[in-house]
């Protein structure tokens, strides 16, 4: 069993995204918004602490999306808004011998689960998208359905709803 993946992740026609490593909350942040590939980079290295080809520290991104989920999230000119998702969506419950058990969940029951919204997903030292029930990844993780899901953010975009009046 393998996971589809969507190649918009690897795919960014961008010269610093083709020199760049250690750059996938740069790229999953990019594919969750909507924003370029520049944009999302200098939105991690001036909000995340990110160093050029470094990656991000995890201890950064969850301190950020908690500010986040409080005060809004602006990349470029998209204004979202990020809901930090808690126990009972990144784990599963068991009864083992009368007593409950919560286990991660892996990558495959979360995308299961969650087949409506957009979500940066944080694995062990990695991070992808998963938007309306599709896997935006590298194309050689597809064979990695089983990775425990650690940290769940989930991307909201807010909808200008202006309404014109005539007063």
């Amino acid at each position: 069993m393998y996971l589809n993946v969507n190649k918009a992740y690897s795919n960014f026609d961008s010269q610093l995204a083709k020199e760049e490593k250690n750059d996938c909350v740069v790229r999953s942040l990019a594919v969750a918004s909507g924003s370029a590939y520049e944009t999302a980079h200098t939105f991690c290295n001036e909000k995340f602490g990110r160093v050029d080809k470094k990656g991000t520290d995890n201890l950064a991104i969850v301190t950020q999306m908690l500010k986040f989920e409080e005060n809004g999230l602006q990349i470029g000119n998209k204004n979202l808004k990020v809901k930090v998702l808690g126990k009972s969506d990144t784990k599963n419950k068991y009864k083992l011998y009368g007593e409950i058990i919560w286990r991660e969940k892996t990558l495959k029951s979360f995308v299961e689960s969650h087949p409506k919204g957009t979500f940066l997903v944080m694995v062990a030292k990695h991070a992808l998208v998963v938007k309306d029930g599709e896997v935006f990844d590298w194309n050689s993780n597809k064979f990695l359905p089983t990775r425990k899901v650690q940290a769940v953010y989930e991307i909201i975009e807010e909808k200008n709803e202006t309404q014109l009046s005539l007063f």
